[in-house]
């Protein structure tokens, strides 16, 4: 119902909002981060650190500084493809939790195909034909989950999950035994060059997956709230059963929804190793797609409104990763941050959701 709910807020489009409402919508936005970051503090002083030096470093190293802003943005975008996929599958009443298994098979095809693919095509060709497999790889690890969904009703995030567990071991795999580059000691895949991944922009260290990702974004966005396939996808998110005394065919919608949300994480993977890392070593897994859920639920499943997020999370992460070396704080404790975000976040929803039923009754 929560995620119903929010696909509602976030498409309203160009109806005009009222002063309550818009006081109530920025409330239940920012009220959850206030109270992570203040909660957050008050354990860090527990623990016998500054809860404002940390946070400074963070601001230092994660916005204010040109070097560490470049990597905020780099960051950023294969948060916003997932972030994108799961805004498609969320409105359409979609819990696909699958996605970090997605991104990383997606990350394996990229990466196994582009050192040798570039020997025989140009750099670009190379780009778009490995970013088209990886996609085309997500959506195949979606299609299990998918077909139990639209054929037998079963839970989707029991089966999103379980392929997830499923796609992180079988990325090892192929990292180790198949795709493993035999001229290094570590297991990991051959290496792109530096000269043939994604482009720089401006004399940056920002490559031009930005871009790609701010693209996919602006379209999630206008597809889900500007046509007609998003406004079918909503109503069957809604209620199928609705949607099917309607006409719609539920069963087919619900592929598309996990085709589009699975391709574009799995661009996010492809994204991720053609602009940054070049190869894929094995276990190596930053474990966006979760991270990324309180984000688009802070967005309200707005598109636009993701961006704001997904920018002040890759703060939170570049900036952490600094504070923590400097401070003694381990690494994840950005991810207690993101712990009580999503606690706040629950809590907020609830009461909201009773003050809604009393006004009502």
């Amino acid at each position: 119902r929560g995620a119903n709910r929010a696909s509602d807020d976030g498409g309203k489009g160009g109806m005009t909002a009222q002063p309550g409402e818009v006081v109530s919508s920025v409330s239940r936005v920012l009220v959850p981060i206030v109270l992570a970051l203040v909660v957050g503090g008050l354990i860090l002083l527990a623990l016998g650190k500054d809860p404002l030096a940390y946070y400074d470093y963070v601001l230092q190293r994660g916005l204010f500084s040109w070097s560490g802003f470049q990597q905020t943005v780099i960051r950023s975008a294969p948060l916003l493809l997932i972030a994108s996929g799961l805004i498609v599958a969320f409105r359409a009443g979609i819990w696909n939790l699958g996605v970090d298994g997605q991104f990383l098979l997606a990350a394996v095809a990229a990466a196994a195909l582009a050192p040798l693919l570039i020997t025989s095509l140009p750099s670009w060709l190379t780009i778009v034909i490995c970013c088209a497999v990886s996609i085309l790889v997500a959506m195949a690890w979606s299609l299990v989950p998918a077909f139990l969904k639209a054929q037998y009703g079963l839970n989707e995030i029991v089966t999103t999950l379980m392929m997830t567990f499923l796609g992180i071991s079988f990325a090892n795999v192929l990292v180790k035994l198949p795709f493993d580059d035999p001229d290094n000691s570590v297991p990991q895949t051959m290496t792109l060059p530096v000269a043939d991944r994604l482009g720089r922009l401006f004399d940056t260290t920002i490559h031009s997956g930005i871009i790609i990702a701010l693209l996919a974004v602006f379209a999630v966005h206008f597809v889900m709230t500007r046509t007609a396939f998003g406004l079918r996808l909503q109503i069957v998110g809604a209620n199928p059963r609705a949607a099917k005394h309607a006409g719609m065919s539920v069963g087919r919608l619900t592929y598309a929804t996990f085709a589009l949300s699975a391709g574009l994480a799995g661009l996010g993977g492809a994204v991720e190793i053609l602009g940054v890392w070049g190869t894929m070593r094995a276990d190596w897994n930053p474990a966006y797609g979760l991270l990324v859920v309180p984000l688009v639920f802070l967005a309200r499943f707005n598109g636009i409104a993701v961006i704001g997020f997904t920018l002040f999370f890759a703060i939170l992460m570049i900036g952490g990763e600094s504070a923590s070396r400097r401070l003694g704080v381990p690494n994840f404790y950005v991810l207690v941050l993101v712990a009580l975000l999503l606690i706040f976040l629950a809590l907020v929803e609830y009461l909201d959701h009773i003050s809604r039923q009393r006004k009502k009754a």
